[in-house]
């Protein structure tokens, strides 16, 4: 069973290679599968698909903590689902089995910008047929395949107060994730420290300055995610809070 085996030399990642250019090409042609077919797919009653879809991200979330425990893996420090992906991927689950709006509204952001980011710039060290590639990719592709789901078939979008729920979320959410970095010596959402490897937050200003920075670049550009995704109609006839 190397193939859940802990060994990266055996099944190391290469960005860019082969299976990464047909996990993007996977990402855009389903995307546009799920656009171009979204008339044909609103007749259809998809309950099942949407309960079935959730539970196998469960699945797949609890094999992956097997996985680190069989292989010494798991840490407090860096094993507790924090991440904003692993926040993301419940998140994910709650919106395929409540269809709850404000859901959406949070995960539309952190999907389409934390997800996207993390499929073509992954921080990951097995390659396929590996265990860990599957879950990385299949987690991180069902997050944005389902906010366009919702959008393009069940005919959710954002409004402008959506921008401002996430940065509330964030907001509250924030101070917990620092606490527990500080108790189990961790750095969720790098609120502790940068990155070692190179990041987009090197030029962000250094700490504790690159926090306020980052949550100021995530909250512009959720504005532009409102703007492609929102009522066409929205400004128009002004906005209404929801």
């Amino acid at each position: 069973m190397a193939w859940f085996g802990g060994n990266y030399k055996e099944f190391d990642f290469e960005m860019f290679s082969v299976s990464h250019f047909v996990i993007i090409a996977l990402l855009f042609i389903i995307s546009a599968g799920i656009f171009l077919n979204k008339e044909k797919l609103k007749r259809g009653n998809w309950r099942k698909v949407e309960i079935g879809t959730a539970l196998s991200l469960i699945i797949f979330e609890a094999l992956y903590h097997i996985w680190m425990m069989v292989n010494g893996n798991w840490k407090v420090s860096h094993a507790i689902p924090l991440e904003l992906c692993s926040i993301s991927l419940f998140l994910t689950v709650f919106l395929l089995l409540t269809k709850k709006k404000i859901i959406y509204e949070i995960l539309l952001f952190t999907a389409l910008l934390g997800a996207s980011q993390a499929i073509f710039t992954p921080l990951l060290n097995f390659e396929f047929p590996h265990f860990r590639f599957f879950h990385f990719f299949y987690t991180h592709l069902m997050m944005i395949w389902t906010v366009l789901y919702f959008t393009w078939v069940k005919g959710y979008h954002p409004t402008i107060w959506s921008v401002v729920k996430l940065f509330v979320f964030l907001n509250i959410m924030m101070p917990f994730i620092m606490l527990i970095n500080k108790l189990v010596d961790g750095n969720y959402m790098f609120l502790n420290h940068k990155p070692k490897s190179p990041s987009l937050l090197d030029v962000l200003g250094p700490y504790p300055y690159y926090i306020v920075s980052m949550e100021g670049l995530v909250v512009s550009l959720s504005f532009l995610v409102w703007l492609i995704f929102r009522e066409k109609d929205e400004i128009k006839r002004g906005i209404t809070v929801q």
